[in-house]
């Protein structure tokens, strides 16, 4: 169970918005962070503006969103990281899933019949190799576990689905191939926000955490190395760095970073002082258990 979860009031059952329908690999993701049994509700929602957009609301938002941020075969998920930046959001944990593909058909159809396939982008680019020798055509739809709801929804008798077990299970479809993916060690990770205003669940230095950020620098000559320069100099341990555009001024960026340590301790406070000298903006997303 994560830290967040943990201090949650005892009887307290959570209820985390999702990217996509039931059965995507979000909900196996909520349920790997807070365990099963502390999920009251999983809520589907078609596109990630939304999720955050929900999140954000004054009544009735969800406690939790749990959202992909980077796949270990198709890269960071830009998108999630641009909402970072804009929303008035907190990040309190992780937690990484092992994406294994499955070619879902209606059970009422065979491998045979199979003219089409669809799913999420990124699903389809990550079965490629499998995909290339059959020759079907390639349809991209807003989600995995959507495309197994649409054959059974549609009763689509000539068209597969690359998606979770959960997806195949929830829609009652049929799985005819599993870990269609190119490679087995296919991972995404995810990251549990909450509304920074309200549902505060605090996080406090666990030994082994990790502290998001993100932050624009001037765009002068050397900006960008003096702010890194921070870290090194204090002894930090970057993780990750990327960039993204900066909205409303073209060949400018932002830049996400993920470091070794928690806000609460002293040479992590130090650093993030000195680091927001050297920076024109600068907003710590949080500090949470390193769980990837």
């Amino acid at each position: 169970m994560s830290t967040a979860s943990k201090r949650l009031p005892s009887n307290k059952r959570i209820i985390a918005a999702i990217q996509g329908e039931l059965g995507a690999y979000s909900q196996q993701a909520v349920y790997s962070f807070f365990g099963r049994e502390r999920v009251k509700r999983v809520l589907p929602l078609p596109t990630l503006q939304r999720v955050f957009s929900v999140l954000c609301q004054k009544n009735d938002a969800p406690d939790f969103a749990v959202v992909p941020i980077e796949n270990s075969l198709a890269g960071s998920v830009g998108e999630t990281i641009d909402l970072l930046i804009s929303k008035n959001v907190r990040l309190v944990g992780e937690t990484s899933i092992p994406i294994q593909h499955c070619l879902i058909i209606h059970s009422d159809t065979s491998l045979g019949k199979i003219k089409k396939v669809m799913s999420h982008p990124q699903a389809l680019a990550q079965c490629r190799e499998y995909l290339d020798r059959k020759h079907w055509e390639q349809l991209s739809v807003y989600d995995t576990a959507g495309s197994v709801k649409m054959i059974k929804e549609q009763k689509l008798k000539d068209t597969a689905g690359i998606a979770s077990e959960l997806a195949s299970e929830i829609y009652g479809m049929k799985i005819v191939e599993n870990g269609i993916e190119d490679d087995p060690t296919n991972t995404t990770r995810f990251v549990v926000i909450q509304n920074a205003k309200k549902n505060s669940v605090p996080t406090e230095p666990s030994g082994d955490d990790k502290t998001s950020a993100i932050f624009a620098t001037k765009h002068e000559p050397g900006c960008l190395v003096k702010a890194l320069s921070v870290l090194s100099l204090n002894e930090i341990n970057l993780n990750r760095i990327e960039s993204r555009p900066f909205r409303g001024r073209p060949w400018e960026y932002y830049f996400y970073v993920d470091f070794s340590g928690h806000i609460k301790e002293e040479k992590i406070r130090k650093a993030v002082e000195e680091l927001r000298v050297e920076v024109e903006e600068l907003k710590i997303l949080g500090s949470y258990k390193r769980r990837v």
